[in-house]
């Protein structure tokens, strides 16, 4: 029997689309340029991880992708959909893409249960008890489930960016964005951090990290990216990144840095 070939429904075609697109990215601080002409393209359930020296955008880049910055040039496209300026297009962009910041940004007059509620039954209209519901789930998936009556300032830095990484995971985003998750840690906080950030990986979970923690970028990312003065240098997989650096620029940061 001859088979005849049928087209992909649309439904599958629709699941091809990146997670993350940007094209021609461009943002300026007065007549400072942080993003000079970023192009990257992060598809489903990629772990991407981005470093550079200070100054270089990396920061930048990621908070435009949330919205935290408004950008004057390119476009941003997320599961295919261009993002604008507009409330609505900002809110649901905010959905879909889950943020942890440096600082751990939590409320210190809630509970860690309260913390991670706020956002499912204010932003997504879920009710309290399967808001509630959903944040033991992550609180668990996190290893603290034992803190969610406790009020930040009764754990540790560690523990409390861990509640930061469980509060983004209870709006059920598409793809998580870290800001130098670790930088505000103590040295011996840094592990457990960096290994619930493995975790979420090992799961698929859509990644964007800033980071200089090199062993996680080595053992995580399907790509490595070196940004210096606004722009994106190098990319590559970990191993040619590491061992293979193509440009003067990545060779002396990661010299610096090793």
């Amino acid at each position: 029997m001859n088979m005849v070939p049928t087209k992909p429904e649309p439904a599958l075609q629709a699941q091809t689309l990146p997670a993350i697109e940007l094209q021609g990215l461009e943002k300026w601080y007065g007549a400072f340029q942080a993003l000079k002409n970023v192009d990257l393209t992060v598809q489903s359930g990629e772990k991407i991880v981005i470093c550079g020296p200070s100054g270089s955008g990396k920061s930048t880049l990621i908070r435009c992708i949330n919205q935290l910055e408004e950008i004057q040039g390119g476009t941003i496209r997320v599961d295919g959909k261009a993002l604008t300026n507009d409330p609505k297009s900002v809110r649901a962009v905010r959905r879909e893409i889950g943020m942890v910041f440096q600082q751990f940004n939590l409320f210190p007059h809630m509970t860690i249960l309260e913390n991670c509620i706020l956002g499912p039954i204010k932003v997504a209209g879920v009710p309290r008890a399967e808001a509630e519901e959903i944040a033991h789930e992550y609180l668990k998936r996190v290893r603290i489930p034992e803190q969610a009556n406790k009020y930040p300032a009764q754990l540790s830095g560690g523990q409390q960016q861990r509640v930061a990484i469980a509060r983004a995971l209870c709006m059920r985003p598409k793809v998580m964005l870290f800001d130098e998750p670790t930088s505000a840690l103590d040295p011996e906080m840094v592990n457990e951090v960096l290994d619930t950030m493995i975790d979420l990986a090992s799961d698929g979970m859509t990644m964007i990290c800033v980071t200089h923690e090199m062993g996680f970028a080595r053992k995580v990312a399907d790509r490595v990216i070196f940004m210096d003065h606004g722009e994106i240098i190098e990319e590559n997989d970990p191993e040619q990144f590491f061992e293979a650096p193509r440009h003067e620029r990545t060779r002396s940061f990661l010299g610096q840095i090793a």
